[in-house]
C-alpha cells in the first residue's frame, strides 16, 4: 500500500508506517502527479481534496487529521467509491485553549473583565460546546446560536438547549465568538454569516473573535468598522483567500494568527491517532495503537500556587505557562513583513513551535490559592489541592 501523506502531520511513520510505503509532501503541494499510484490520502486543511486532484487515481482511501472538511469535495469522493474519515472533536480542546487565551490577553490590554462580560458563541459544535462548557464552569454568562441544530431538536421534539438568534447575540452580547463550518448554499448558509449588516449593528466596545472558518466573516466590512469608528475589537485566527490575507486587516485586528487554534500536539496528534484508526477499519485490521502510545508527557508537568492572586491574574499566569497567543501573533507579524503574505502565513504554520493543551498542566494549589480550585478546574486544567 502506498499512502501520499501531508508533510506536517506529526507521528506519521508511526500511525501509518504499519500500513505501506509513505510519501511525505506539504500540504500546499500535493498534486494529481504524487497520486497516480497511491492507494491512499491522508492530509490535514490546506490540501484541496477535489475531483481534479483525484483524476485518474487509484487512490481508494481519504483521511484528513481535521475537525473541519470544508477542504474535501465528499460528493467527488462518493462518486468516486472512495472512503472518506475525518477526525472530529480532535483538536477543539485546544481550540477552546486559543480562544481563553486571545480573550483573557485582550481583557488584560485593554483593561475589561472576562467574568463581567456575555460571550456569545455561534456554532455549538465540537468546539463551541466545549467553549460554552469551560466559560459556565469559570462563571462567565453565555448565549449560544445553531439554527441547524435548533430545527434537529424542534423536529426530533428533543429538549431544547436555549439557542437564540444571531441577532440576539449580536444586541446581548460583548464578545461574539464564531465556530461554525463553511456552508455556502442552504438554509443555514454561514458564508458571510458576519456581514457587512451584521459588523455595523454590533455595539461599541464589542469583541469579535473567528477561529472558525475565514469566509465566515466579511473581511472588507470587518476593516471597514476598525479603521472608521475604530470602537470595536477583533480577535482573528482564520482569513478570507489564505494564505494571502489582507494585510490591512491583519494591522487593525487585535490578535492576528496564522489558522493555528487548533495546533496543539495534543491535538495533531489526536487526529493522526483518529485517521490511524479509521484507515485500519477501511483494511479490516485491527489496531492496538492508542493515543497514549505516540503523546509524548508535557515538559511543564505542574505548577504550585500559594497564595491567592486575582481570579483572571492567576488564569493568565496558568495559562501562560502552557499556551500565549501573543507568541503567534508576533510571529504572523514577523514573518509575513520579512518574507512575505503567502510566505510568511504557511512558514508560521509548517514551523509551528511545540505547544500542548491547558488539561496538560497540573496546578496544585495551597493556602489561599485554593479558592481559585473552581475557575482553574473549569476552565480545564488539572487541580489537586497540595497537602
Amino acid at each position: 500500500m502506498k499512502l501520499v501523506v501531508d508533510a506536517n502531520i506529526p507521528a506519521a511513520e508511526r500511525c501509518f508506517g504499519h500500513f505501506g510505503k509513505l510519501i511525505r509532501v506539504p500540504g500546499r503541494e500535493i498534486n494529481a502527479a504524487h497520486l497516480q499510484d497511491a492507494d491512499a490520502l491522508i492530509v490535514r486543511s490546506i490540501t484541496q481534496v477535489n475531483d481534479q486532484l483525484l483524476a485518474d487515481s487509484p487512490v481508494r482511501f481519504v483521511g484528513t487529521c481535521t475537525i473541519g472538511t470544508d477542504h474535501i469535495d465528499q460528493a467527488a469522493l462518493a462518486q468516486r467509491d472512495i472512503a472518506f474519515a475525518s477526525a472530529p472533536g480532535c483538536n477543539a480542546e485546544a481550540v477552546v485553549d486559543y480562544v481563553l487565551s486571545g480573550l483573557l490577553t485582550l481583557a488584560e490590554r485593554d483593561g475589561w473583565v472576562l467574568s463581567e462580560r456575555t460571550v456569545g458563541i455561534v456554532g455549538a459544535g465540537n468546539v463551541g460546546s466545549r467553549l460554552q462548557a469551560r466559560l459556565t464552569a469559570m462563571g462567565v454568562a453565555t448565549l449560544a446560536c445553531d439554527p441547524p441544530k435548533a430545527a434537529v431538536e424542534r423536529a426530533e421534539e428533543e429538549p431544547e438547549q436555549g439557542f437564540h438568534s444571531l441577532g440576539a447575540l449580536i444586541e446581548r452580547c460583548d464578545v461574539l465568538c464564531l465556530h461554525t463550518p463553511l456552508t455556502r448554499e442552504g438554509p443555514h448558509a454561514t458564508y458571510q454569516l458576519l456581514n457587512a449588516q451584521r459588523i455595523d449593528e454590533l455595539a461599541p466596545g464589542s469583541v469579535v473573535l473567528n477561529a472558525g472558518r475565514g469566509d465566515c466573516v466579511d473581511g472588507l466590512a470587518l476593516r471597514s468598522r476598525l479603521a472608521g469608528k475604530g470602537d470595536i475589537s477583533a480577535i482573528l485566527d482564520v482569513w478570507e483567500e489564505e494564505p494571502d490575507i489582507d494585510a490591512g486587516l491583519r494591522d487593525l485586528v487585535s490578535l492576528a494568527t496564522p489558522h493555528i487554534a487548533g495546533h496543539s500536539l495534543d491535538g495533531k496528534l489526536r487526529g493522526t491517532w483518529m485517521i490511524e484508526q479509521a484507515l485500519a477499519r477501511y483494511c479490516g485490521q485491527s489496531s492496538d495503537l492508542t493515543f497514549a502510545d505516540i503523546c509524548p508527557p508535557p515538559a511543564l508537568a505542574s505548577l504550585h500556587l500559594q497564595h491567592a492572586l486575582p481570579p483572571e491574574d492567576a488564569l493568565r499566569l496558568c495559562m501562560r505557562a502552557v499556551y500565549d497567543v501573543r507568541r503567534d501573533h508576533d510571529a504572523l507579524q514577523r514573518q509575513t513583513l520579512n518574507y512575505g503574505m503567502r510566505k510568511g502565513f504557511d512558514d508560521c504554520r509548517a514551523n509551528y513551535p511545540l505547544r500542548r493543551e491547558f488539561a496538560t498542566l497540573n496546578v496544585q494549589l495551597s493556602g489561599e490559592a485554593v479558592a481559585l480550585e473552581g475557575m482553574l478546574r473549569g476552565a480545564g486544567f488539572v487541580v489537586t489541592l497540595a497537602k
